[in-house]
């Protein structure tokens, strides 16, 4: 499994809404697309920017491909992330996953 991380910040008095924003438009297109296995989205906000951090799970790079484009290290963007975004990070960064969480059982 890979994973793929992207970071973006926005000001802190926009952060609910971005996170919003995310959800409808990144979150619901990678969950929508072949081979992905799931998605987290973090958020931390400091000195009054909200950092999110996106990281999306992936059966293999090239279902990554039907995502992201043929370049799988370019991030993407939606048309309003420049309403909201400080900057555009042009990159994400990918991870092999090593360990993943144990499926929850009733008897823990």
């Amino acid at each position: 499994m890979i994973a793929r991380a992207w970071h973006g910040a926005v000001l802190a008095n926009k952060a609910a809404e971005y996170g919003r924003y995310v959800h409808e438009t990144g979150v619901e297109d990678l969950r929508a697309t072949e081979g992905n296995r799931g998605v987290y989205v973090l958020r931390r906000v400091e000195n009054g920017l909200a950092h999110f951090l996106l990281i999306s799970l992936w059966r293999s790079r090239e279902d990554i491909r039907a995502f992201a484009g043929k370049d799988i290290k370019r991030a993407r963007y939606y048309p309003e992330d420049e309403d909201y975004l400080l900057e555009l990070e042009p990159y994400v960064t990918h991870y092999e996953v090593l360990v993943q969480p144990e499926p929850a059982t009733a008897a823990r």
